[in-house]
């Protein structure tokens, strides 16, 4: 069977980073969209609402491949393509620089900070990390190979060109990254220390919190306690796999809950605007791995601070 074609490039640039939405026509056997605003209407109204609709085709906002304006009278032609920019809701800035550790033709390596989305998802749109690098290093095709959640800090891969992508996101698929975290949490003496960490995590759509259940397990984490004081510890946590949540599940099920996690062991109430005082004390601190271009080890490490650890390194040079 072949496959569908590939859609033609944008006609739009990005705006703020983010990339314009793509609409693509499909088929119409029934003919209950004689025109472009009979379709728009049933897809976005509901969102939206008509006004709405009606209002951004009289502005152009809709264009074609060839980048004019789409009338809303046009027939409707089954396959074509539009593009638009959304309107984005207001997002509070994250006051935090993103860092860079490294910079080349292909890759760069982020110091991300807490509290910033890594892809634009949801409310979280402009104020993300993809959206920051690529309107401020001026890279439109830069994409994550991997992720780490809003909470986590800490070293994002990412690629500069759409055609290396694939190369770099295998690294991560075939767990040929060594992945290094550090994190705050209670000590307990009575707990032997290093130990890995094997369970079956489940993680539902909608669901805040990740949950362990039994079966055969489907993550595992080692977990080192680097030093300790004052009734808290600083652990090296080495995950091998790389379930949503399962530093942070792992170590809650250790009775080890990470300092100011606000999911485990109970979810909290959604901070408000602006709250920014309680990081959660976890950071991907290093990246190690053989480039899959080039052949050379590389290895990257980062200087995002953890604010319950005094000690901690000094954070790096940011955007």
């Amino acid at each position: 069977m072949r496959g569908r074609a590939k859609p033609p490039a944008a006609p739009l640039p990005q705006r703020a980073g983010v990339d314009p939405v793509r609409v693509r026509f499909p088929a119409d056997p029934a003919g209950a969209w004689p025109t472009v605003r009979d379709h728009l209407l049933h897809r976005f109204a509901g969102a939206i609402g008509a006004g709405r609709v009606d209002a951004m085709l009289a502005e152009g906002r809709f264009v074609g491949a060839d980048g004019g304006a789409v009338r809303a009278d046009e027939p409707y032609t089954a396959g074509r393509h539009l593009w638009f920019h959304r309107d984005f809701a207001p997002e509070e800035p994250v006051p935090f620089p993103v860092g860079v550790v490294h910079r080349d033709d292909r890759l760069v390596i982020a110091d991300k900070p807490h509290f910033l989305a890594t892809t634009p998802r949801g409310r979280h749109v402009t104020q993300t990390l993809v959206a920051r690098l690529r309107d401020g290093l001026e890279l439109p095709e830069l994409q994550p190979a991997h992720r780490l959640d809003r909470l986590t800090a800490g070293l994002v891969l990412c690629v500069v060109r759409a055609e290396d992508r694939g190369a770099y996101q295998t690294l991560f698929r075939d767990r040929l990254v060594r992945k290094e975290y550090e994190a705050v949490a209670p000590y307990d003496p009575e707990l032997a220390l290093p130990r890995t960490v094997r369970s079956r995590i489940v993680k539902e759509r909608g669901v805040i919190a990740a949950r362990e259940e039994p079966g055969e397990a489907n993550s595992e984490s080692r977990i080192e306690l680097l030093e300790h004081r004052g009734g808290l510890g600083r652990y090296r946590l080495l995950p091998t796999t790389g379930r949503t949540h399962q530093l942070r599940v792992h170590m809650n099920a250790l009775g080890l809950p990470l300092v100011n996690d606000p999911v485990y062991p109970v979810v909290e109430p959604e901070p408000g605007p602006g709250d920014y005082l309680r990081p959660l004390q976890l950071v991907a601190r290093v990246l190690e791995f053989t480039d899959p271009v080039t052949g050379e080890p590389r290895r990257f490490e980062s200087g995002q601070r953890l604010t319950a650890w005094p000690d901690a390194p000094d954070a790096p040079d940011a955007l």
